[in-house]
C-alpha cells in the first residue's frame, strides 16, 4: 500500500531538495502514474520502497524519477538505468517481511542545486532515542480517501520516533529489527506516498534514518507509521553505489 502524509503543510520550495517523485508508466491506460515518494542519496542513486517497485522483472524505461520540484509533474523528470530491490524483500509477504528499500540508478548524475541536492546517510553507530522529533515528506492521501488537491504541493510534517515496544502493541508482533516507526495522534502517512525519507537532525545536519514503508491503509489517526530503518541497509547500499 502507498502511503502520504495526514496532517501536513505545504513545504517551501527547495526545503527538502533531496525529495523526489516516482512515477510509473501505467501500460493500461497509456500514462505516467504518480505512486511513490524517494530520496537521492548520491549524485546518481535514489533510495525508495521495495514494494514500490511492482513485478518480478521491473523495466527501467518504465519509471521516471521528478527531481528539485514541490509540485507534482512529472514533465523534466529524468530516467532511470537500474532497479536494485533489496535481495530479502519478498514480493510474496510484502512489506511485512520487512527489507522494504530498493535503489534507482539514475542515468546520468545530477548537478546540485538550490533546488535538488542529496540527503546525507546516518553513521552506523547514530542512535535515535523515541521521542527524537524528525520530519516526513510526500505527495500522498491527506486523509482518508482524500487526495492531496491541485497544485499537488509536496507536504511536510513533523513526527516523533516512537519506541519499537509501543509500536509493537499498536500493531501486534510486525516490528522487525530493519524497521522503526515514527507519528503521533494524527501526524501520519496514508495511502500514496511510500519510499519517501524520514529526515532527523544529527549534528547540526540533516540525515535520512528512514524509508517510508507502511501505514494503516486507511490512515487512522492514532496509528503510527512503520519505516525501513536505513542504519540497518547500509552496507547493502554503499556497496551498490561504490561499485558501480
Amino acid at each position: 500500500e502507498l502511503v502520504g502524509i495526514m496532517g501536513g503543510h505545504d513545504a517551501a520550495s527547495g526545503k527538502w531538495p533531496w525529495q523526489v517523485g516516482l512515477w510509473f508508466w501505467n501500460q493500461a491506460s497509456s500514462q505516467w502514474i504518480f505512486s511513490c515518494g524517494g530520496s537521492l542519496i548520491h549524485p546518481q542513486w535514489v533510495l525508495t520502497a521495495a514494494h514500490c517497485i511492482l513485478g518480478r522483472n521491473p523495466v527501467t524505461r518504465h519509471i521516471k524519477v521528478q527531481l528539485g520540484r514541490v509540485r507534482l509533474a512529472h514533465q523534466g523528470s529524468v530516467q532511470v538505468a537500474r532497479i536494485i530491490r533489496h535481495p530479502k524483500y519478498s514480493l510474496e509477504i510484502g512489506v511485512s517481511g520487512g527489507a522494504d528499500v530498493a535503489l534507482l540508478k539514475l542515468k546520468a548524475p545530477v548537478r546540485p542545486s538550490k533546488r535538488v541536492r542529496w540527503i546525507r546517510l546516518p553513521p552506523a553507530s547514530s542512535a535515535f532515542p523515541p521521542g527524537t522529533r524528525c520530519w516526513v515528506t510526500g505527495w500522498g492521501l491527506i486523509g482518508f480517501q482524500e487526495l492531496l488537491p491541485p497544485p499537488y504541493n509536496l507536504q511536510e510534517v513533523e513526527v516523533p520516533l516512537v519506541a519499537d515496544e509501543i509500536c509493537q502493541q499498536q500493531y501486534g508482533n510486525v516490528i522487525r529489527d530493519d524497521m522503526l516507526c515514527a507519528g503521533s495522534w494524527g501526524r501520519v502517512t496514508c495511502q500514496g506516498d511510500s519510499g519517501g525519507p524520514l529526515v532527523c537532525q544529527w549534528r547540526g545536519t540533516w540525515v535520512q534514518v528512514g524509508v517510508v514503508s507502511s501505514g494503516p491503509e486507511y490512515c487512522l489517526p492514532n496509528f503510527p507509521t512503520i519505516y525501513a530503518r536505513v542504519t540497518s541497509f547500509l552496507p547493502w547500499i554503499r556497496h551498490h553505489i561504490h561499485s558501480s
